[in-house]
């Protein structure tokens, strides 16, 4: 009996401990930012440069975790699977969105197992053929494909890859045939268009403008909805031969499902003064990517909407599920 009281009064008097541990604000430690790409690409790099701001606003370090493999589903299932208290984190992209449809069996669900935090950045994608190639706009670009059904070739970041899927949903609104030849990556790919080995690709402009600048790449049309702040001169495509058409990569933050709304609140705040610090601003901005900060309901009704366009994507370009 006396063990018994002794038990219980050590069991009450740990109560007040438990419950101090329990109400200690978020953030009382460091926490992880989950990417599913290899350290210093340039999702990578954003990623950092917002990081080292959230740490400064929260008081707390947030550790980039680089974790590559399985086109990205490593990290997704990692931080779905995560314990939803905001200290792990999910920085991703566009590839978010285009896996439901090009994978039978995912460990995660995008939109079941994620609380969206908020979208940070769009960047349009760039039209662009080989300057050997007789056509100087995209009009005349598209006259010319109707002229040689099938005989051109475009490269791609891979099958399945935003490049990929972009310019099938172009192929497919303009009524024109090509062949897609799919390299390990956009990098290689710029460098087969910029051998001759492909007459023509589509690429984030952020990547491709160094190539366009020196007149390597010519750019027929943005993908944006509006013009892209660095190459003002070159149209949209919805402002020419696809009305209403908007195709571009994002990034954005999750955490896992159930993760309080009070602390998908703050790190939306952080990250909305984040994307707007002029530092980042001008750095980014000149490179092509649009920063931004949505709304945590916003980016959760852009995502949904992103899964449903790159699933007909994927079926408007024949590609079967692994």
């Amino acid at each position: 009996m006396q063990q018994t009281r002794r038990a219980l009064i050590g069991a009450l008097a740990a109560l007040p401990a438990v419950r101090v541990r329990a109400a200690q604000p978020w953030p009382a430690r460091p926490i992880r930012l989950v990417l599913p790409y290899a350290a210093g690409g340039p999702t990578d790099l954003l990623a950092r440069a917002l990081a080292a701001k959230l740490s400064a606003s929260l008081g707390q370090p947030l550790v980039v975790e680089n974790k590559t493999g399985a086109s990205g589903n490593i990290a997704c299932e990692a931080v779905a699977r995560a314990d939803p208290d905001g200290y792990t984190l999910l920085y991703h992209s566009s590839g978010l969105a285009i896996s439901p449809a090009l994978h039978r069996k995912l460990g995660y669900d995008p939109i079941r197992d994620f609380a969206p935090v908020a979208r940070t950045a769009v960047i349009p994608l760039v039209m662009m053929a080989t300057p050997a190639l007789p056509a100087a706009d995209v009009g005349a670009f598209v006259a010319y494909l109707r002229q040689h059904p099938g005989k051109l070739s475009y490269g791609t970041g891979g099958i399945g890859n935003i490049t990929h899927l972009s310019v099938a949903l172009f192929l497919h609104a303009t009524q024109t045939r090509a062949v897609s030849v799919p390299y390990k990556g956009t990098a290689p790919a710029m460098m087969a268009m910029l051998g001759g080995q492909v007459q023509f690709m589509a690429d984030a402009v952020s990547s491709a403008l160094p190539y366009i600048r020196d007149g390597r790449a010519r750019a027929l049309a943005t993908t944006g909805a509006n013009r892209a702040a660095v190459l003002p001169n070159v149209p949209t495509l919805a402002e020419t031969i696809m009305p209403g058409f908007e195709a571009s990569t994002w990034h954005g933050v999750l955490a896992p499902a159930a993760t309080p709304q009070p602390v998908v609140q703050r790190l939306n705040a952080a990250l909305r003064a984040a994307v707007a610090e002029p530092g980042i601003v001008h750095q980014f901005t000149q490179q092509g990517v649009e920063l931004q900060a949505s709304t945590p309901e916003q980016f959760g009704a852009y995502l949904r909407a992103e899964v449903e366009r790159w699933r007909n994507a994927v079926d408007l370009a024949g590609i079967q599920p692994e």
